[in-house]
């Protein structure tokens, strides 16, 4: 059975407002479910392990889709999700796909996670999809190859925008905009309009646009799995 590996923030905070955040739902259970009815063994950890918090944003009415709601009523899955490993103690061996989900608190724990780093390079180095969705891509920016250079640099890569930073207000309250940290990476930052789903593949990296961008993203990363490995 293929195995995917789905990694979460452990960050419950927006920076210095004392508002919530954490992961986006939408973005953890689309992909969950496509992966798994796609024969994938999907496995959960996050920076820290145990319960990751969730985004209360992606819990609003207007944000719960029928992916959403299966994954609650999955007794399975939330057992999962109570008790995700830590991604220091996480052997990534044996996985086909490595996931980031994004929500805002991707951007304060996941760029600084030395362990989530060398685990997506040993991932990219074994062959291995390595994909994210939204604020997700944070997480790519803790990724060097052996040779040294950021494994986004010269790749095609999505993620949140600054027009859509913009949009939700937080601009000034998240560490960077993501889109410029991607560039500034080397990345050649691919975008479609705001808020539509809009996903890139580069070989076996994937990458997606917003929340409405999940399940495409996690279409891609099937069709890239069954690649050969290139690097």
């Amino acid at each position: 059975m293929p195995k995917a590996l789905i990694i979460l923030t452990s960050h419950d905070t927006l920076g210095d407002s004392g508002e919530p955040t954490g992961f986006y739902w939408e973005e953890l259970a689309a992909p969950y479910w496509i992966l798994s009815d796609a024969g994938y063994r999907v496995e959960l950890a996050s920076i820290k392990g145990g319960r990751p918090p969730a985004d209360p944003s992606s819990e609003a009415d207007e944000a719960v889709t029928a992916a959403v709601r299966r994954f609650w009523a999955d007794d399975a899955a939330m057992h999962r999700l109570d008790h995700t490993e830590r991604v220091e103690d996480v052997e990534v061996s044996g996985c086909d796909i490595v996931f980031l989900p994004g929500g805002h608190g991707t951007m304060w724990d996941l760029p600084e996670s030395d362990a989530l780093g060398a685990l997506l390079a040993r991932a990219w180095d074994a062959g291995a999809v390595v994909g994210a969705v939204c604020h997700g891509p944070a997480g790519l920016l803790a990724a060097k190859l052996s040779s040294g250079a950021p494994l986004v640099e010269g790749r095609r890569v999505a993620g949140f925008t600054n027009a859509e930073e913009d949009a939700v207000g937080l601009s000034d309250t998240v560490p960077f905009l993501l889109q410029e940290r991607l560039k500034a990476s080397g990345a050649s930052f691919q975008c479609g309009p705001d808020w539509q789903s809009f996903a890139v593949s580069d070989g076996k990296l994937v990458t997606g646009q917003n929340p409405a961008s999940s399940a495409e993203v996690a279409r891609l990363m099937l069709e890239a799995a069954n690649l050969p490995t290139v690097p």
